[in-house]
């Protein structure tokens, strides 16, 4: 589906509202994502922390990190994870930083 965000910029996504194409992302596609998917009004440093560290790991092994790494690298526990994210961290915080969706957990 195309969903065009405020700037009448087009992004296709899939039915459950994961960017297609990883290298369309960029910081005003994710709050578009994050407020229109995931209702999630503004990003916080916290939040910043996990989108990045998913796209670069996603960057380097083309997979989503497991959930124990991520909380490694961030320092948040997967409550703190969930407080951000409350869809988790394989729906919302994946779909935010314009992963595909995971196979597995992450």
């Amino acid at each position: 589906m195309i969903r065009e965000m405020n700037d009448k910029t087009p992004l296709e996504l899939n039915e459950e509202g994961f960017l297609m194409t990883f290298e369309l992302w960029n910081e005003k596609v994710a709050c578009f994502l994050a407020k229109e998917e995931e209702g999630i009004e503004d990003l916080s440093p916290n939040h910043w922390a996990v989108i990045n560290f998913l796209r670069e790991y996603y960057k380097e092994n083309n997979a989503a990190p497991m959930v124990r790494k991520l909380c490694k690298a961030t320092g948040l526990s997967l409550k703190a994870i969930y407080d951000l994210f409350p869809s988790g961290p394989a729906k919302g915080a994946c779909k935010v930083a314009g992963l595909p969706k995971p196979d597995g957990c992450v």
